[in-house]
């Protein structure tokens, strides 16, 4: 069974860090692209990084640039989001997805981890 577990949110003050895990079961993660997604209270989706299957090229929003970083350990089989210097505006649910390639549809999601930013 395909399967994507997100881990590693929760509470943290504003300026902390948070790593966070998206671990594969039933499948290869080498052979996908992952992306790291966001969704906030009444606000959509939002891509938040990804890394490639081919090269580990790596993308991010701009919101995010500098202060986060995407990983992937091929042997854990599991891609890693590296959060700093977090903002209350980070707040969100985060979710893991799959990819044929950065920018594709995504196929499989995670269940999503919440992430609070708040003093």
């Amino acid at each position: 069974q395909v399967q994507l577990v997100e881990s590693g949110g929760g509470l943290v003050q504003p300026g902390g860090s948070l790593r966070l895990s998206c671990a594969a079961s039933g499948f290869t993660l080498d052979n996908y692209a992952i992306g790291w997604h966001r969704q906030a209270p009444g606000k959509e989706r939002e891509g938040v990084s990804c890394i490639s299957s081919s090269d580990g090229s790596t993308y991010y929003a701009d919101s995010v640039k500098v202060r986060f970083t995407i990983s992937r350990d091929n042997a854990k089989n599991t891609v890693y989001l590296q959060m700093n210097r977090l903002k209350p505006e980070d707040t969100a649910v985060y979710y893991c997805a799959t990819a044929r390639f950065c920018g594709a549809k995504y196929d499989y999601w995670g269940q999503g981890t919440q992430v609070t930013v708040s003093s």
